[in-house]
């Protein structure tokens, strides 16, 4: 019989493997997602946000082609299954969280949605879209949602089942749609499951790793990255109707 997901000490099997893959089937969240909705802007406002912020994202990705980081030291602009990112703020010694942004692909675009995963250290993501963009944020466990911080239209919560698990498998996901022109902020508790995916051109994440350096210990990796401390839930990725934003009704948010 499959073993849940341990959340003491570590949870990789080979700390070095940026592709590892846990199976679904004995995966349980010890703990739950929470996400506050924060503030709704006018589009005009919302899209300047994104664009200067992905913007830098972009400038990274072209400085690392035109002059990639020497062999050995940490590469700030690197590439995530939900977009490219740049490392905003590395850690330090007696600091050991960094922050990132990441520029999110449009799963519409490339008819790819990124797989459900897990972290083997706690995160805190605030999500920004702009116009005729949408976020679609899901998890094996329902997702709290805290009341916002001021006027914010309520959010499409809905479940369907998990795409792509072995056969006779169901796992219900249960999602999110964070509205254009928005910013919300999600809480991820170490070892909980979770799934971002953009459905239109303007969306940008920044994300606060507040134990980088300590799960790279924790794990015994031989050296810091930003990607090693994630686990697959799936082995590959699905189609993007997958993750669509599927208009589903309003229901009511768990608290």
């Amino acid at each position: 019989m499959t073993q849940p997901t341990e959340t003491i000490g570590r949870m990789k099997r080979s700390p070095d493997h940026e592709d590892e893959i846990l199976d679904v089937r004995g995966h349980q969240d010890p703990d739950r997602n929470r996400l506050t909705p924060v503030v709704q802007l006018p589009p005009e406002a919302a899209l300047t946000v994104v664009e200067a912020l992905s913007g830098l994202v972009r400038a990274a990705h072209r400085e690392e082609g035109e002059r990639p980081a020497p062999t050995g030291r940490l590469k700030r602009a690197q590439v995530f299954e939900e977009g490219d990112v740049f490392m905003l703020e590395p850690p330090f010694p007696g600091f050991f969280a960094d922050r990132y942004l990441m520029d999110f692909y449009d799963t519409a675009a490339r008819d790819i949605c990124s797989r459900m995963h897990l972290h083997t250290g706690l995160r805190f993501v605030r999500m920004m879209t702009g116009p005729d963009t949408t976020i679609r944020v899901s998890s094996l466990s329902p997702i709290t949602v805290r009341p916002p911080t001021g006027p914010f239209a309520p959010l499409s919560c809905f479940a369907d089942d998990l795409p792509g698990t072995p056969d006779g498998v169901r796992r219900e996901r249960h999602n999110v749609i964070v509205p254009p022109n928005s910013w919300v902020d999600m809480q991820i508790p170490r070892g909980v499951s979770h799934q971002f995916n953009a459905v239109g051109p303007n969306a940008v994440i920044d994300s606060v790793h507040p134990e980088e350096s300590i799960e790279t210990l924790r794990e015994g990796m031989s050296g810091y990255r930003m990607m090693a401390q994630t686990i697959f839930l799936a082995k590959d990725r699905s189609p993007a109707v997958t993750c669509a934003d599927t208009g589903a009704p309003e229901t009511t948010p768990p608290r």
